[in-house]
């Protein structure tokens, strides 16, 4: 199946998770789970979160970043995939000077 994100509403979501500033997103979901094309203007973040009932993956298409993850930093830049696993915290925080871009995946677990 394929999903072309651009005819999807874009939705703006301020302090995603407690993070700084907002993230715009286009998403798709179902009973199985979320797929999101985001994106973080400089400065902003998706705040520190438990992945209770979910894991998570998210590739960076463009920009660079970090994601804090159980007490450690992941730097990001385009083409890298940061996982966390169920039961793990993280978050992502766009460090950078322009837009950091990504796609994220959350299925239902």
């Amino acid at each position: 199946m394929k999903i072309d994100f651009s005819k999807l509403e874009e939705t703006v979501i301020p302090h995603f998770m407690g993070g700084e500033k907002s993230v715009q997103a286009r998403m798709w979901v179902d009973e199985n789970g979320k797929i999101m094309l985001g994106m973080l203007e400089p400065g902003a973040s998706i705040g520190l979160h438990t992945h209770t009932t979910s894991s998570e993956t998210v590739y960076i298409l463009s920009g660079t970043g970090k994601a804090l993850y159980d007490g450690g930093v992941d730097l990001l830049s385009p083409g890298d995939c940061h996982y966390c696993p169920k039961g793990h915290a993280h978050s992502l925080i766009n460090d950078g000077t322009g837009p950091l871009e990504f796609f994220a995946v959350v299925p239902n677990q």
